[in-house]
């Protein structure tokens, strides 16, 4: 029987840590999975909240934060010793999304489609990216 030395990286165990336990916990826990992306006139959001009545979603944005909570109801009457497993969660979720930029918060739209919620946020005329001629002397 051999014996090797194995060297030990700490950083690298954490960082697994994260990304093993922390992504578990976010995908199975009460905040819904989403995407964050951008063009050149918005900043896009899409939210997984599938089986979710639209209609019990709220959205806020404040000081380029973005907050959507809602409620997922039981759609069933199913007595708690019935389940053999119960993994479809139901109650109140929150999510608050610190934007990567200032947008117009009162003129955000949001449509829902095959259980995606899609959140579009104009950005602010500061944030746009500018173009520059260059002059020739």
């Amino acid at each position: 029987m051999s014996r090797e030395l194995v060297s030990w990286h700490p950083f690298q165990e954490v960082d697994r840590f994260f990304d093993d336990n922390l992504m578990g916990m976010i995908q199975t826990g009460s905040a819904p999975m989403l995407d964050v992306y951008q063009d050149s006139d918005n900043v896009m959001v899409d939210v997984q909240l599938p089986g979710i009545d639209p209609s019990k979603i709220d959205i806020d944005v404040e000081n380029d934060v973005l907050t959507i909570a809602g409620i997922s109801g039981d759609t069933k009457e199913v007595k708690r010793e019935n389940y053999y497993r119960k993994e479809i969660r139901s109650g109140s979720f929150r999510r608050n999304i610190i934007l990567p930029m200032p947008v117009k918060g009162d003129k955000a739209e949001a449509s829902y489609d095959k259980g995606i919620l899609t959140i579009t946020l104009p950005k602010h005329e500061a944030a746009k990216p500018k173009k520059i001629s260059v002059k020739v002397k």
